[in-house]
């Protein structure tokens, strides 16, 4: 087996490859070209950021089983194309916890008393010293939006330095946030109550430019923001007028939409501090990592181990052929539930019904969990990680098991318990074809793929026309449509989907038909 290491990583981790009986090439900096012609005969390749791993690489790769990500994020690689190909994607999340977390208050610090820009003045000689006026973090307001482990332990720190700390996760419930000793609030909220903002989330269709001009016009004046997470978070051009006009006192940023940018205005801002993506930038986490990463490749190219798999769940060979349709129909129906019923869970129970009952249901519970944590929390989450996820964040999860699967050979059904309850059920057709079924008691028949709409409406003639018409205005093909209603007259379901997703404004526009009650966009 040969394994190609294609970014810098840790000497340990290469011999632990290398002791494992592993062959090991390591040549990094190598452009599209050259590895879409080199990659041919290896079985394994491990990465770090700078490898864009495109599907034109995966469908070279003729060898490839296991693409490892020494870090967390994976959004250079290209997981449906390995996916389709059969090839794991690895990372190893929890390995940066703790550096980027001190990186984040180290941000912290030298924006509220303007150490880089003081040092940078001494180093050219002057003395200015009513120049840089601080200000204490002592007593202020830190809103951290994304409480996994790297903002859990941003709030710890903070708390030692008696600030008060609010926190937005979608999932963050009133007992999980009163253990960490940190106060839940809305998005909203946290805008305009935080003296300063720290960004952790990952990097998600819903979490691009979270803070942009609208956002940071409901933050107070003053305001510093810190994003050591990922660039797009934070709108980079609607940052530099908020901190030319004053609105933001400061921000340090330690990631960019374009790495390196091709721009430093920004950077070069009197009012930022900057580094270059240093939140993983010690020795202890780039050895964390590259052990990590080293250790799951070898251990799924020489025993067929897989850990911490983006795409794949750990299952025995001769279970695949059954268990993959239902762990894909579990997964679906997951992120389903997670955008329709977007509010904090302190309970997930996945329930089996019929020849389900009988399976080895762990890693079709596994995926459910995944599915529904993914919308919020993107790569960082896996078939692996996900029950520890939850359960971090205060979610119990439950089975339960019935020979029952009504006019069905089988059913998976999911019940969020929490400030929203939720009940949503799924089968396949012909043992492969993943559908929704029930939606909190209504019938439906919905095929869980791509974007859709989906709308509680009144249920009242002329509103498919209505929709229909609004959309083909705006250029929006509708691909399929499906409906749902517990008695006539009263409230119905609709889900549209769609070939193109819908802005914010346009999904406001939708909103503003008669009889439409809500409408979210949820995308598979």
């Amino acid at each position: 087996m040969k394994v190609l290491i294609s970014d810098n990583i840790s000497p340990k981790g290469v011999e632990i490859l290398k002791n494992a009986g592993l062959e090991v090439d390591v040549q990094t900096g190598m452009g599209t070209e050259e590895l879409k012609a080199k990659i041919g005969p290896y079985h394994g390749l491990v990465i770090r950021s700078a490898t864009k791993v495109t599907a034109e690489i995966i469908e070279a790769a003729e060898n490839l089983r296991v693409i490892g990500r020494a870090g967390s994020g994976l959004d250079n690689v290209d997981k449906a194309a390995a996916t389709k190909k059969g090839i794991v994607v690895m990372n190893t999340p929890g390995g940066n916890t703790v550096t980027t977390a001190e990186h984040t208050m180290a941000m912290l610090f030298c924006l509220a008393r303007l150490v880089p820009q003081a040092s940078g003045s001494m180093k050219q000689g002057a003395w200015e010293k009513k120049k840089f006026m601080g200000v204490e973090l002592y007593g202020k307001t830190l809103g951290i939006a994304g409480m996994g482990n790297i903002g859990g332990q941003v709030a710890k720190k903070a708390k030692g330095l008696e600030m008060n700390v609010i926190a937005y996760d979608p999932f963050l419930n009133e007992e999980k946030a009163k253990s960490l000793g940190v106060e839940p609030v809305g998005l909203a909220d946290l805008f305009r109550r935080a003296d300063f903002i720290t960004v952790h989330t990952p990097l998600t269709p819903e979490t691009k430019n979270l803070i942009n001009a609208e956002t940071l016009a409901l933050m107070k004046d003053g305001v510093r923001i810190v994003n050591c997470a990922r660039g797009g978070i934070v709108n980079e051009h609607d940052l530099l007028d908020a901190l030319n006009s004053g609105k933001v006192a400061g921000a340090a940023l330690d990631v960019f939409e374009k790495e390196p940018p091709a721009d430093y205005t920004l950077c070069k801002h009197e009012k930022v501090v900057c580094t270059p993506h240093l939140g993983a930038a010690t020795k202890e986490a780039q050895e964390n990592v590259a052990v990590a990463v080293a250790e799951q490749i070898a251990d799924y190219l020489t025993r067929g181990t897989i850990r911490n798999a983006v795409n794949f769940p750990s299952i025995p060979v001769e279970q695949v052929p059954v268990l993959a349709p239902y762990i894909k129909l579990a997964e679906l129906m997951g992120g389903f539930a997670a955008q329709v019923f977007e509010h904090a869970a302190r309970e997930l129970t996945i329930e089996y019904g019929g020849e389900a009952a009988g399976f080895n249901t762990a890693p079709v519970t596994m995926a459910a969990v995944k599915g529904f944590l993914t919308p919020a929390l993107g790569e960082t989450v896996n078939f692996v990680n996900a029950p520890l996820i939850a359960k971090e964040r205060g979610i119990e999860i439950k089975e339960t098991r019935t020979p029952e699967a009504g006019d069905y050979r089988s059913m998976l059904c999911l019940r969020i318990n929490g400030e929203r309850q939720g009940y949503l059920c799924g089968t396949l057709f012909s043992r492969r074809d993943p559908r929704i079924i029930g939606l909190d008691g209504a019938p439906v028949e919905i095929i869980p793929e791509g974007t859709m709409l989906f709308m509680y409406n009144n249920d009242r003639p002329g509103l498919i026309g209505a929709v229909g018409t609004f959309l083909g205005s705006h250029g929006i093909n509708i691909a399929r449509m499906f409906f749902g209603r517990e008695s006539e007259g009263g409230t119905a379901i609709s889900v549209v989907s769609v070939d193109s997703p819908l802005t914010g404004a346009l999904l406001q526009e939708l909103k503003k038909i008669p009889n439409i009650l809500s409408v979210k966009q949820v995308v598979l």
